[in-house]
């Protein structure tokens, strides 16, 4: 078989499963379907209060698609809390075509004009697959989630996949559903027209203002 292509990955995603390598080194690619799946739901988004000051503040300025390939390279960076990532070259290779086919995105953090973290991630209909997120500085990931959720939120997306809860991810109210839901709520969310370049407020809280669960404590 030859090198997967951009279009077997849209199907897999479309099914509920996604790649991961077993580490960065290795050249393969497995097919993960979990029995239960992380999702974050935007009407139940948290932003801690800390957070909250943080961006009322501007400590970062972000950006979307400005930096995409250096997004991913970065959060296939070893780092204290995961000596060892899963996105291998042929991830890369595979996002970085999605990137150009205007399907997977990206969001920076930056200050004073480095990149001091982001996401990136996968949109189909209106299912954001996110994928991973890095941080060089602290809060830069946390800043740029908060600024993906708005932009969900004001394009009309149904659901933010996270794959799997992390500590990180549940203090802004990631919770695991079982595969059956996930598949549901998937099938669903693939069915509604979104979009990721909607014209934004300049304060991604008053974006995330339309949920009315939103919660900020």
């Amino acid at each position: 078989m030859g090198p997967l292509t951009p279009s077997q990955l849209l199907r897999a995603y479309a099914l509920g499963v996604f790649p991961m390598a077993r580490h960065r080194d290795d050249p393969r690619v497995h097919w993960i379907d979990p029995s239960e799946r992380g999702i974050l739901p935007l009407e139940t988004f948290h932003v801690s209060r800390s957070l909250r000051k943080t961006l009322r503040r501007g400590e970062f300025s972000v950006t979307c698609d400005q930096a995409f390939e250096r997004v991913v390279e970065g959060c296939a960076e070893p780092a204290p809390d995961r000596p060892e990532t899963w996105i291998n070259g042929e991830i890369l290779r595979l996002f970085v075509e999605l990137h150009r086919l205007g399907l997977a995105h990206s969001v920076e953090a930056w200050r004073e004009g480095r990149l001091a973290g982001g996401l990136y991630g996968l949109a189909l209909g209106g299912v954001f697959f996110g994928e991973s997120m890095f941080s060089r500085e602290p809060d830069a990931s946390k800043v740029a989630l908060v600024h993906l959720a708005a932009r969900l939120v004001f394009g009309g997306f149904g659901l933010l996949d996270t794959q799997f809860v992390t500590r990180h991810l549940a203090s802004f109210g990631a919770v695991e559903v079982p595969r059956w839901k996930y598949l549901r709520l998937l099938g669903d969310a693939l069915q509604r027209r979104a979009t990721f370049y909607g014209e934004l407020p300049v304060d991604p809280l008053v974006a995330l203002s339309t949920q009315s669960s939103t919660q900020i404590s």
